[in-house]
């Protein structure tokens, strides 16, 4: 199985690399539009600000490469935001998979921004959660969230209920780090290596 992680100026590839080492597959980075189409799976990692992000694959063509993709793709926080329509982070236009926004958490007197640390994902929907327990821990390092809406298919309450986990077509997305969330995250990884 070739799994392409795509490579731009976003950072956190290298602990997705070793998460796929683990479940026995060697990942390979990539920015090229011909691995990415041909490749069994996609992940799209990002740590790392929406606008140069976005900038950043707008250069390279990989925006078009990206909305195109045929094969499943799975989206890692900064990557589950550029999959949106909108971010408020640097006014950014994003590549529209999700239809929906993607919001700064509002201030809080109880909460800190960024939301860092470990929290439960609840009403899990799909074949890429199988086996994963309501209320299941996950890690999370965000500082904007994508809101709830008719692709979410797992969500996580922060300040304000959010979307933890999208779903359209072949597109997947996590605003959570799986590569950093333990058995639970290895287990959806393994989940997303095995889809048909």
């Amino acid at each position: 199985m070739q799994v392409a992680v795509l490579q731009y100026n976003a950072g956190n590839v290298q602990s997705v690399l070793h998460a796929l080492n683990r479940l026995g597959v060697e990942g390979l980075l990539t920015d090229s539009p011909e691995i990415l189409q041909s490749a069994d799976k996609v992940i799209f990692p990002g740590v790392g600000e929406a606008g140069s992000a976005m900038k950043y694959l707008q250069a390279k063509g990989l925006d078009k490469i990206i909305k195109n993709l045929k094969n499943p793709v799975l989206g890692i926080c900064l990557g589950l935001q550029l999959l949106c329509k909108h971010s408020e982070e640097s006014d950014t236009e994003c590549l529209g998979i999700f239809d929906l926004n993607v919001r700064l958490f509002p201030k809080s007197t109880d909460f800190k921004v960024p939301h860092v640390g470990w929290n439960t994902i609840y009403n899990l929907k799909n074949k890429i959660l199988a086996e994963i327990s309501e209320n299941a821990h996950v890690y999370y390092v965000h500082s904007y969230f994508a809101e709830l809406g008719k692709e979410t298919i797992a969500q996580t309450d922060y300040i304000v209920p959010f979307s933890a986990v999208l779903q359209k077509d072949n597109f997947w997305a996590t605003q959570f780090h799986p590569e950093k969330s333990g058995s639970v995250g290895e287990k959806i990884l393994h989940n997303f290596l095995n889809l048909v």
